[in-house]
C-alpha cells in the first residue's frame, strides 16, 4: 500500500515511479550478473588488502588475461546448452580433439588458417555428433556426453601415445600476431575472447535463437506448440559447445605453441563451477551469458589471487570450494526460483 501511494504522489509530482525507474529496471533484468560481480568484487578486495603491493601492478592481471578467454570460449556456449535444459561434459575433449587436427594441418606444413578452418570444423561436427545422439536416441546428455568424453580422449591417446605436437612455426606467423599479441599491454586473445562474449550475449538476449533456446527449456512442449523444433535447437545447442571448444583449443596452442594430448583437462571443473557461479541454475530456461563471463574470470582469478596474496598453493581449492558456494546462495538470495 505504501508503495502505491508512493508511487501515485510520484506520478501526481511529475518524477518517474521507483518501480519504473530505469536504474531499477536494469537492476532487475540483470540480479543474476550484478550479484556475480559483486561476489568478484569483493574477491578482489580481499586479495588486494592481503598484498597491495602485488595487485597494484599489471603484470598478474595480464597473466590472468591471457588464459581467460580459452575458459570465456568453454563457459559462454555451455549457457546456452544448460539453459536448453541440457548439459554437454564432453568439452574437454572436444576441445583437445579440434587442438590436435589443428596441430596435425599446422604440423604438415600447411598455412594456420586452413588449421584453424580444419580445427573449428572438427569442432562443430563433434558437436552435431553428440548433439544427434543425445537428442535422436533419447539419452541422458550428462550420461551420454560424459561417455563421448572418453571416447575421444582414448582416441587421442591412442592415435599419440601421450606424444606432444610442438608447432615452433606458429611464434613467426601471422595467426600469431593477429590472435595471440599484445595491444598496449593488453593481451590480443582477451579482445577476441571480449568480442567473443558480446557477440554471445547478443544471440542469447537479442536474437531468435536465444529465445528459442529459453523456451525450450523451460517448456518443450510448449515449444512445439509453437512451432519451435525443439530437436533442431537442443541439436545446435551442442554445436555452439562444439565451435567454442575449438576456439578454445586453438587459442591454448596458439599461446604455448604446443599441443597436448591432454589439452582440455584441467578446464572441467573449472568451466562447469564458472556456468553456475555465473548465475545460470540447472533447471534451464534461465541463462546469463555475461553472469557466466564474470563467473569465469572469478574462477580464473582465485588460483593466481590466492598464491599472490601470500597463501600456499594447497589453499586453492579450499577458496575455489569457498567462492563457489557463497556464490550460489549469493544467487539462491538475490533471483526468484522460477521452477
Amino acid at each position: 500500500m505504501n508503495e502505491l501511494i508512493e508511487t501515485e504522489k510520484g506520478e501526481a509530482s511529475g518524477d518517474i515511479p521507483i518501480i519504473n525507474h530505469p536504474i531499477r529496471r536494469f537492476i532487475d533484468a540483470n540480479r543474476a550478473p550484478l550479484g556475480t560481480f559483486a561476489v568478484f568484487v569483493v574477491m578482489m578486495a580481499v586479495f588486494i588488502a592481503a598484498n597491495p603491493q602485488v595487485f597494484s601492478q599489471w603484470n598478474i592481471y595480464r597473466s590472468v588475461l591471457t588464459t581467460l578467454p580459452v575458459a570465456l570460449f568453454l563457459v559462454v556456449p555451455l549457457v546456452f546448452v544448460v539453459t536448453a535444459g541440457e548439459i554437454d561434459l564432453s568439452f574437454p575433449a572436444t576441445m583437445g580433439f579440434s587442438a590436435w587436427i589443428f596441430a596435425l594441418v599446422v604440423h604438415a606444413g600447411f598455412t594456420p588458417y586452413l588449421g584453424v578452418v580444419a580445427g573449428t570444423a572438427t569442432g562443430m561436427i563433434l558437436g552435431l555428433i553428440v548433439g544427434s545422439i543425445v537428442v535422436y536416441f533419447n539419452l541422458s546428455s550428462l550420461v551420454a556426453t560424459l561417455g563421448m568424453n572418453f571416447v575421444l580422449r582414448g582416441v587421442i591417446q591412442i592415435a599419440n601415445e601421450g606424444m606432444p605436437i610442438a608447432l615452433t612455426s606458429l611464434s613467426e606467423s601471422s595467426l600469431k600476431r593477429i590472435f595471440s599479441s599484445n595491444v598496449l599491454g593488453v593481451p590480443t586473445q582477451a579482445l577476441w575472447g571480449l568480442a567473443f562474449v558480446i557477440f554471445a550475449a547478443l544471440l542469447f538476449n537479442r536474437h531468435r535463437f536465444g529465445v528459442h533456446v529459453k523456451i525450450v527449456g523451460d517448456n518443450p512442449d510448449s515449444a512445439r506448440q509453437m512451432g519451435i523444433d525443439v530437436d533442431w535447437v537442443r541439436i545446435k545447442t551442442f554445436v555452439f559447445v562444439g565451435i567454442g571448444a575449438a576456439f578454445a583449443g586453438i587459442f591454448s596452442t596458439l599461446i604455448n605453441f604446443t599441443w597436448w594430448p591432454t589439452a582440455g583437462e584441467g578446464y572441467f571443473l573449472p568451466v562447469l563451477a564458472s556456468v553456475f557461479v555465473g548465475g545460470t541454475p540447472t533447471w534451464g530456461g534461465v541463462g546469463t551469458v555475461v553472469g557466466g563471463a564474470i563467473g569465469a574470470l572469478i574462477v580464473s582469478f582465485i588460483q593466481t589471487g590466492v598464491v599472490g596474496a601470500g597463501l600456499s598453493g594447497f589453499y586453492v581449492q579450499f577458496f575455489d570450494g569457498v567462492i563457489i558456494i557463497l556464490a550460489l546462495i549469493g544467487h539462491r538470495w538475490n533471483q526468484p526460483r522460477y521452477r
